[in-house]
């Protein structure tokens, strides 16, 4: 992963989860990360544990100005931007659509679907400016099949990989390399709040079937390499096993 030296990554969400792997797994690579979350403590040790490639940034993804604000302070801290990741997301309330609360409906929306456009709009002069960037977004398998209990979360997932499209198709003439990525079940804390709920076949999955966090991390940093080129504007899933393998993470 020598195409990753020096690169300067933004990670949503990058507190927990996926986000946190794919921190340590760019860092690894040779990256500067900057991770963004609204946990400050979270983020801050997480920089810690990674070293003076890391910088920790808190932000709501909901709220535009945030996303901007980490977006030039990423640009301060390492003099640029690369790569985006918009990874945040959220999937509580479970809920059945006529019993849900609809603010905290709403409040999914804002961090899933508006959160992936927030980043990419305060992304993309910056990257456009300076010849190109990779925007990666976190996909998921409920973006194309509707689940019991998680219309806020499909609807969002559906939307965010309408965006990723969109951006592929307004800017990849600009050098932006958009792509999103399903990763499938991950053994993470949405999936332990996805369990708890009960509701629908993905609550009822056992355990051993999700694949670990690392696994999607390295395929976001592989999805930055030409070594994926061939994948630019489409929706890369992890459930395929043709992928996985290309990915390096089986044989």
């Amino acid at each position: 992963m020598a195409e990753m030296t020096g690169k300067r990554v933004l990670i949503t969400g990058a507190s927990r989860g996926i986000g946190a792997a794919a921190a340590r797994e760019f860092a690894a690579a040779g990256a500067q990360v900057a991770l963004a979350a609204r946990s400050a403590a979270a983020v801050e040790e997480l920089a810690r544990e990674i070293g003076p490639a890391a910088v920790a940034l808190t932000c709501d993804v909901a709220d535009y100005a945030q996303v901007e604000a980490v977006v030039q302070a990423t640009v301060a801290a390492f003099g640029g931007l690369d790569v985006l990741i918009g990874n945040a997301g959220v999937i509580e309330p479970i809920a059945p659509m006529a019993e849900v609360d609809p603010a905290a409906w709403g409040q999914v929306i804002d961090i899933n679907l508006k959160g992936v456009f927030h980043g990419m709009r305060a992304a993309l002069p910056v990257m456009v400016a300076a010849g190109g960037g990779t925007v990666l977004t976190i996909s998921s398998g409920a973006a194309h099949n509707p689940l019991e209990g998680w219309s806020h979360y499909c609807a969002s997932k559906a939307g965010a990989a309408m965006l990723t499209d969109c951006l592929h198709k307004e800017a990849g003439g600009a050098g932006i390399r958009a792509m999103g990525l399903s990763p499938g079940t991950v053994a993470t804390d949405m999936q332990r709040e996805i369990k708890a709920s009960g509701v629908n076949p993905v609550a009822a999955l056992d355990w051993s079937v999700h694949i670990p966090p690392e696994w999607p991390a390295k395929a976001l940093v592989w999805m930055c390499t030409s070594d994926a080129d061939a994948f630019i504007g489409q929706e890369i899933s992890l459930r395929d096993e043709a992928i996985r393998r290309r990915v390096g993470l089986i044989r």
